[in-house]
């Protein structure tokens, strides 16, 4: 199986080649610039592999949430991709991505870990949150919805007690997580996690192996807060 995956979504940009497996990736982090860079990788890990997009079995890409332009690049350089080269997508939540990084590689148990608040940075005063538990197969499944909220209206499943954090959001509005989740452990370096690319090409195996693949056009953005699109309408005068 040979899949290319990439991400954009955050101040990550990642590209990643699974073959049979085995994962080659180039990332980075940067405030900005990730248009300029994110094709660069790609066709470095393809000839670094000896591979053209016709030998690619399928894309997968970030599909959000994240930063409004990242996420549309994203999309945009899959559907580009995949309608070229005849290729179906597969689009991988950048919450689950992260909590990948958490559980490790597929297969990987680690019963400490097996449950995953994810809060990623969503600006504006709010967090992208969802909550993951590690499967059979070591890979995060979501338990519930993803969400767009303020820290304080975070919230865990009933019965869960032992939980990870992950997360840039953590480090954002420590406080007020810590107030809104107080059974989560905060000790960990994974506040400092990012989605990577390499996460989302192995959550897109079991997808691929399944046929579950969407056409080049179906590589759509998930924003969460979709209203940032849109321009707020200036009030009109009162006479």
């Amino acid at each position: 199986m040979k899949i290319l995956a990439l991400d954009t979504a955050t101040e990550s940009c990642s590209a990643a080649l699974l073959v049979d497996g085995n994962v080659r990736a180039h990332e980075v982090e940067m405030n900005r610039g990730h248009a300029e860079r994110v094709l660069p990788m790609i066709d470095s890990l393809l000839s670094e592999g000896h591979l053209s997009l016709s030998d690619l079995n399928a894309i997968a890409f970030g599909r959000g949430p994240g930063s409004f332009t990242g996420v549309r690049l994203a999309a945009t350089v899959t559907q580009g991709l995949a309608f070229g080269a005849g290729l179906g997508v597969v689009p991988i939540s950048d919450l689950q991505a992260v909590a990948q990084r958490v559980l490790g590689g597929v297969g990987a148990t680690d019963p400490s870990r097996a449950r995953v608040l994810v809060c990623n940075d969503a600006r504006m005063s709010e967090v992208y949150w969802a909550c993951f538990e590690q499967g059979d197969d070591g890979l995060a499944r979501l338990e519930g919805e993803e969400h767009v909220s303020k820290p304080s209206e975070v919230r865990l499943p009933q019965s869960w007690t032992t939980v990870t954090a992950a997360g840039r959001g953590f480090s954002a509005y420590a406080a007020a997580l810590q107030m809104a989740v107080p059974s989560v452990s905060f000790a960990s370096a994974a506040d400092a996690l990012l989605p990577r690319a390499t996460e989302i090409a192995l959550l897109a195996v079991p997808l691929v192996a399944a046929g579950r693949l969407l056409p080049a056009e179906a590589a759509i953005p998930t924003y969460l807060r979709d209203n940032v699109a849109h321009v707020a309408q200036a009030p009109k005068p009162t006479r």
